[in-house]
């Protein structure tokens, strides 16, 4: 796999539950997270030992950006360091309320929806060669941008007057624009935003704002590898079939409902494909490419998952009931539903999803069916917890994190 560098920033829920009198807004609650990491009054904005970055964003949201990652595994363990993290801040905050007369709790949910339509996101990050012209990287990167959610999507069920339905990605109805450069009015697929931190003649930052927030490693891993190949395939100048399509802002959000993941879509020449098709296509272009040049134990890794997740969304999404959230989220539904009134647990499910993105290894349901073995996995906590305090040892932000380190003794 190509050397390249990565990094995920994820924007936070955060709700505090009364148990007595006095309530806080959530404007005030978050504050309390950062006070066992800011001493004295000031932005709320703070580098960690790990060499990652924690601060207060848009819309009184925490956010969580990984340190720079030299690989999509990586991305993965430091990302769910970032939980860990936020959940030790969470109990000391929810101590200090209490010590000042507050009682209840505090809860942080990894998601990209609240209940009155608001949308935070997880925004993703790539170094990407400066030689290849942003607007055509772009054009062959949007199509599978817009179809990769049919594995990456977390899910969401939303009342209608039909009653409950379900989406398979969070994020696709609050995308507007192709490419922009807001990541908050007019939201796009990719964003313009370019900070590369390096050599700004030979990089560039490509900037992903359309996917969701995960819970599940699996989904996380292959998020960020298949992107990663296919952007080395473009770069390479090998990507030979077009799937443009027509309108993509209009297939995401036709993708986001349609759980088949087979309904056809209107391409740029007069073709039609579905999320699937333009899926596997990218895939096979990807099978060839790396039969060639050679594929390490990394890419190979990413190829056999890319593979099985394909298949089985072929076969019966279903079948994915431990992989994707999108699919394990609607399994834990369906199971429940199919013990209770259908018609009067419509709340008890919308509970259900949001339980789902609590980062509380004690209570939130993602977790729970990660402790009963449920779910699969691609790190180890004891991988995880270790870079809750030591940052990545092959990028600049090992040096960030020692510097830390130093200045906290």
């Amino acid at each position: 796999m190509k050397k390249r560098i990565y990094g995920l920033e994820s924007e936070y829920g955060i709700i505090f539950t009364s148990e007595g009198k006095r309530t806080l807004p959530a404007e005030k609650a978050v504050r309390y997270l950062f006070e066992k990491l800011i001493t004295t009054e000031g932005f709320l904005n703070v580098f960690l030992e790990n060499g990652a970055r924690f601060y207060l964003d848009t819309g009184c949201h925490p956010e969580y950006a990984t340190p720079e990652c030299a690989s999509p595994l990586d991305v993965v363990i430091f990302d769910k360091a970032g939980e860990r993290i936020l959940e030790d801040l969470l109990y000391y905050a929810e101590q200090r309320l209490h010590e000042e007369g507050l009682t209840g709790h505090l809860a942080i949910f990894k998601n990209n929806t609240d209940f009155v339509g608001n949308s935070y996101g997880c925004h993703e990050n790539y170094l990407v060669d400066r030689s290849a012209d942003f607007y055509d990287l772009a054009e062959q990167l949007i199509p599978f941008l817009v179809t990769r959610q049919i594995f990456t999507g977390s899910g969401k069920f939303f009342k209608t007057r039909r009653g409950l339905e379900f989406c398979v990605s969070q994020r696709a109805q609050h995308i507007r624009q192709e490419i922009s450069g807001t990541t908050t009015n007019e939201r796009s697929i990719i964003n313009t935003r370019d900070e590369p931190h390096a050599d700004k003649e030979k990089y560039r930052r490509l900037h992903i704002i359309v996917g969701d927030s995960n819970m599940s490693e699996y989904t996380t891993f292959l998020k960020v590898g298949t992107t990663a190949l296919v952007l080395e395939m473009i770069e390479d100048n090998f990507l030979t079939k077009d799937f443009s399509l027509r309108n993509p802002v209009r297939a995401l959000k036709e993708i986001s409902r349609d759980l088949t993941c087979k309904r056809k879509l209107q391409l740029d020449d007069g073709r039609k494909a579905s999320a699937l098709e333009v899926q596997q296509a990218y895939l096979e272009q990807a099978l060839t490419f790396y039969a060639r040049k050679g594929a390490d134990p990394d890419v190979a890794d990413i190829l056999q998952k890319w593979t099985h997740v394909l298949t089985c969304l072929d076969n019966d999404p279903m079948q994915l009931s431990r992989e994707i959230d999108w699919v394990i989220k609607k399994h834990l539904a369906e199971s429940y539903l199919e013990k209770h009134d259908p018609v009067t647990s419509e709340d008890k499910v919308l509970m259900l999803d949001l339980q789902y993105h609590d980062i509380r290894t004690r209570k939130g349901v993602y977790y729970l069916l990660e402790k009963k073995g449920h779910v699969d996995r691609v790190a180890t906590d004891e991988a995880i917890q270790l870079a809750t305090t030591q940052p990545p040892q092959n990028t600049r932000a090992k040096l960030r994190g020692e510097l830390i380190k130093l200045a906290r003794q």
